[in-house]
């Protein structure tokens, strides 16, 4: 008999696969983040990403094109550009454009699909980043556009306050081997730890949706049209996928009769959006930010989509896809052994988070609890 322990298990099953596959890539973010930490100046990033409207939307966003992070790989890197300065638009930008695309994925679409869907999905990509940080630009938290005093102290060891110091000099203050270990211990303990609690709470959540979503609903009423977009746009959202995880999956459905538009939809969005990362963009950049994030993924692919299938079919030119029996980019042990560190390190962080969380929902310890009319 099905019971709700067995739909437990599943869920839990499920949000381990995610975990599984997420984990080599959410480090390998941690440590992108650690060296941008280390190796990019707060006043560089200040410069390219922080000041200005347009200028620092567009590099960032072709910044992100070539970069090799999934959606929850790019958080921790995300996190650090915007805690040295980045704005939110650039953040924003950076946030979309990195997932969506990837010299890896650039590479596999080239090897799986055809010359036209490997050139829409980087296009593509780039397109919605720009246009996300610009809109966050324009209708951004006001706070985001006034002068905020960033901290130029030393990112190793704090040994100068980055004001009464030459910054040539400084550079010769640690050696590349202390600032990547700085990096490390940067990555791993303050930046992951402020990531950690969110991250759980979206991946239970991605394994929930994952359960409940029937296996055949993605390959079903796909065969090209609005409607098609749309249903790729409800079920791409809420999951977790890389883009080089995404690319074979899209041959797939593309040889069953999926629209390449559709498909393209599935390629942009997959990526880009899945609830465990959702949760966290909530905390790093705020809820309106993320209202402008998600919107401009779904509209722009959705009209890129549109506009693919239209140009397959004025060209009369028939979507092709070669499915080979690739082998598993990331192999099982290094899965396995990525997400028992992951766990490792996320466990301090994590009793930590819950025990924040249970502060806000009790009295605090040696306070008096409000009675019912409000009275201490």
């Amino acid at each position: 008999m099905y019971t709700m322990f067995n739909f437990i298990i599943i869920v839990l099953n499920e949000t381990f696969s995610l975990l599984l596959d997420a984990s080599p890539y959410i480090l390998f973010g941690i440590l992108v983040a650690g060296l941008l930490k280390m190796y990019l100046s707060t006043d560089y990033i200040v410069r390219n990403l922080g000041k200005g409207r347009f200028k620092p939307v567009l590099k960032a966003a072709l910044l992100g094109i070539p970069i090799p992070l999934c959606s929850c790989g790019v958080l921790p890197a995300a996190a650090s550009l915007r805690k040295q300065g980045a704005s939110r638009g650039a953040t924003t930008a950076f946030l979309i454009s990195t997932p969506e695309s990837g010299v890896d994925s650039i590479a596999v679409s080239w090897a799986l699909l055809d010359p036209i869907m490997t050139v829409a999905r980087p296009l593509v990509a780039f397109v919605t980043a720009f246009t996300a940080g610009i809109l966050q630009t324009i209708f951004g938290d006001i706070e985001d556009r006034q002068e905020n005093e960033i901290d130029n102290s030393c990112v190793v060891d704090g040994c100068c306050d980055g004001k009464d110091c030459d910054p040539v000099e400084h550079n010769n203050h640690h050696t590349l081997v202390e600032k990547f270990v700085s990096g490390l211990k940067y990555a791993f303990g303050e930046l992951w730890g402020d990531l950690a609690g969110w991250f759980a709470v979206g991946l239970l959540l991605a394994g929930f949706i994952t359960a409940v979503v029937p296996d055949d609903v993605v390959t079903s009423y796909l065969g090209g049209g609005l409607s098609a977009m749309l249903l790729m746009l409800l079920v791409g959202v809420p999951l977790y996928i890389c883009a080089t995880a995404s690319t074979p999956i899209a041959a797939a459905l593309i040889l069953k009769g999926v629209s390449p538009g559709a498909a393209l939809v599935f390629l942009l969005v997959g990526p880009a959006t899945n609830v465990a990362s959702l949760s966290v963009l909530v905390g790093m950049l705020g809820k309106r930010a993320v209202v402008v994030y998600l919107g401009a993924i779904a509209v722009i692919s959705v009209l890129a989509g549109l506009g693919l299938d239209w140009i397959y079919n004025l060209s009369g030119i028939t979507a092709k896809a070669v499915v080979g029996q690739a082998a598993d980019l990331i192999p099982m042990p290094v899965q396995y052994v990525s997400t028992l560190f992951l766990v490792l390190i996320s466990l301090k962080p994590l009793v930590r988070s819950l025990g924040g969380w249970m502060e806000k929902i009790r009295p605090g310890k040696g306070e008096p609890a409000a009675s019912a009319c409000g009275c201490e």
